[in-house]
């Protein structure tokens, strides 16, 4: 799994540094892998740019990653697309699949097993949105790349 080059769609060279899109099989093999990359690439915009990055953001992205992607591999036939951007002083976690249909979030319970990766990634995430497209949905969890100055960790609402 290799990084797409992004600069067909019109990224300046210096921002390219600060994106990695990769197109997945779908199949649910690459989801360790997907995690990987996320963790290559936030190791990338710091050594290369000098970005601060936390370990937690790394971990939390790993996580967030592994969850949007697997969800997708779970709920959507065919390919998956995954973009990392850094957007400020956040990455964004961006997952294309082909399945319309939006996800919910369910209510808590302790009792359910499974089905709780939209609720951890809201809880974790700084920002997250869903978006429907002209073929399936894109979701995005925007994460922040330094641990939060008063040591809580806290996630928003979605958008």
């Amino acid at each position: 799994m290799e990084p797409v080059p992004v600069d067909e769609e019109g990224t300046a060279p210096d921002e390219q540094d600060m994106r990695a899109t990769v197109a997945l099989s779908g199949d649910g093999t690459d989801i360790s892998e997907a995690r990987h990359l996320a963790a290559e690439f936030l190791a990338r915009v710091q050594a290369e740019r000098g970005l601060p990055v936390s370990q937690r953001a790394v971990e939390v992205t790993r996580l967030v990653v592994s969850e949007l992607v697997t969800n997708a591999h779970k709920y959507a036939p065919g390919p998956v697309l995954m973009d990392l951007r850094i957007a400020g002083d956040m990455v964004e976690v961006v997952v294309w699949d082909s399945e319309p249909v939006l996800p919910v979030a369910r209510s808590a319970d302790a009792g359910r097993v499974g089905q709780h990766g939209l609720e951890i990634v809201m809880a974790v995430a700084q920002g997250f949105e869903v978006q429907r497209e002209p073929v399936g949905k894109r979701i995005t969890a925007r994460i922040a790349l330094l641990d939060d100055p008063g040591g809580a960790v806290a996630g928003r609402s979605p958008q």
